[in-house]
């Protein structure tokens, strides 16, 4: 068995559903449910013997230090997080308590119990950590990609609280000798997304006659990557990387933001055309950029695919129609994430 953590989060829920379909082995998953925890995201997976699901925090040691011993994984894959820059400068405190002290008292409970196993149990436990390229902080139009090795310069609280676990979780390794992994992933698209990120918001507010908001004037550059490509990185990274280091995870795709908004109304006009004939590109609106909003992300994923040999399936192009496809065939479950505290969010981030 496997514990994760934060499955029934955007990415954390397609890691389980894509480890259950392509593994035997069981998975235990914890999830405390906050605003982007959606059990519907787990709805394909929920009677399903291999998966057992628990409500809780990673911030409770008693809960993780009792699942760790009852169930007895092999691994731990951590996603557990606050990861939305946004809600980080409107609300810092809560970043810190999950994606700071939260880890912390995971790798407490973690490092117990480890330290119980039999020396090939210890041997072969891991911990994944999956991080951001926020860490990194931002490019210049001509700087070359964050490597593993880059300065880590974070400029929002959320970059800064998910830099900070990085640090915990590699000292956890170079002071006590636990098995950790740690990866760091570029912008994620795809299904599950939780329709205050870019992509799904556009589609979402595309579709419901609404304005399409673009910070500043949309030239922040991302390395997008679609979810199951990320996924399939961390399971190789899982099976073979090396403990004590860290991979980068990208898609090869560097787009604007502005180009991204876009692509998606050229396929929205093709699918699911407006009553009138017109462009859903006539909807973009500019609004007043963010605070500190780093200027552009780039990875450089070469030593993943050159150590463990993973590269991803998918091109921008092909990504990005198959999530629109999927929210198109999908608007129940994007009808249930927008409710009432969804809308009085966007209220008070765009009112203004």
């Amino acid at each position: 068995m496997i514990l994760v953590t934060g499955g029934a989060g955007f990415i954390g829920a397609n890691f389980v559903l894509t480890w259950l379909a392509r593994n035997d082995e069981r998975l235990l998953n914890l999830d405390n449910l906050t605003y982007a925890g959606n059990m519907e995201n787990l709805a394909a997976v929920m009677g399903m013997d291999r998966h057992v699901f628990v409500r809780g925090d990673i911030g409770d040691t008693n809960l993780v230090s009792d699942l760790l011993e009852r169930y007895r994984p092999r691994a731990v894959v951590n996603f557990a997080a606050e990861s939305h820059v946004d809600r980080s400068i409107l609300g810092p405190a809560d970043f810190i308590q999950t994606n700071v002290v939260g880890t912390f008292r995971l790798l407490e409970a973690v490092r117990a119990y480890w330290k119980g196993l039999g020396d090939g149990e210890m041997g072969a436990f891991r911990f994944l950590h999956v991080s951001t390229d926020e860490v990194f902080g931002s490019l210049e139009p001509e700087d070359p990609p964050f490597t593993e090795s880059s300065r880590v310069m974070p400029n929002s609280p959320y970059s800064a609280s998910k830099a900070s676990s990085d640090h915990l979780v590699r000292a956890y390794h170079h002071t006590y000798g636990l098995p950790v992994l740690t990866t760091h992933c570029s912008n994620n698209y795809g299904p599950f997304h939780f329709p205050e990120k870019l992509i799904p918001l556009v589609i979402h507010n595309a579709l419901a006659g609404k304005a399409l908001p673009i910070y500043g004037d949309g030239r922040q550059v991302r390395d997008w990557l679609y979810v199951e490509d990320h996924c399939s990185a961390l399971r190789r990274v899982l099976a073979a990387g090396c403990p004590g280091e860290s991979y980068n995870v990208g898609g090869c795709n560097e787009k604007t933001n502005l180009e991204v908004v876009k692509a998606l109304c050229g396929i929205l006009d093709e699918l699911a055309p407006r009553a009138d004939g017109r462009s859903y590109g006539e909807q973009i609106t500019y609004v007043r950029d963010r605070p500190g909003h780093d200027r552009r992300y780039a990875i450089d994923a070469s030593k993943l695919m050159n150590e463990l040999g993973w590269a991803p399936a998918e091109t921008f192009e092909s990504g990005i129609r198959k999530t629109v496809v999927w929210y198109l065939e999908n608007q129940k479950w994007v009808g249930n994430v927008t409710d009432g505290g969804y809308r009085q969010w966007m209220e008070r981030h765009y009112g203004t």
